[in-house]
């Protein structure tokens, strides 16, 4: 809710790797919805942020999906909406270089599609930035 989410954040933020740990692990398998939501993506931003590299790699896959021919991964709904997209932001800002080298990998095949996307456009320019080369 509105107001609940802080405590959440601040759990994240401030709480032990388990406590971090055992928040995380309940957002499994609702990732998407959560990062659609006005204030619960703040609290998946939180998440993406304080995870250990272990626990990011799990939300990086179920951001993806798990099927590599997909052609409309989860990722490209949340690159859609006005809130989710700032979640695949903070997460190119905070993973390691393997991370986002496996991320460009996976979403190479839907370039096209997301320089069309008008948050898809700071998708792309982000990584960009960030790799220090053009897709």
């Amino acid at each position: 809710n509105q107001y609940g989410n802080y405590v959440i954040q601040h759990v994240l933020i401030h709480g032990s790797a388990r406590h971090r740990a055992a928040v995380i692990k309940s957002f499994q398998g609702i990732l998407l919805k959560l990062s659609k939501h006005k204030f619960a993506s703040n609290v998946i931003e939180k998440c993406v942020t304080h995870a250990t590299r272990q626990e990011r790699l799990s939300l990086i896959e179920e951001i993806l999906g798990t099927d590599r021919n997909d052609v409309n991964p989860p990722l490209m709904g949340m690159v859609r909406d006005q809130f989710a997209n700032y979640v695949i932001q903070r997460l190119i800002d905070v993973m390691d270089p393997e991370q986002r080298q496996y991320l460009i990998q996976r979403i190479h095949r839907h370039l096209p599609s997301l320089r069309k996307i008008p948050y898809g456009k700071h998708i792309v320019a982000r990584i960009e930035k960030i790799a220090g080369y053009s897709l």
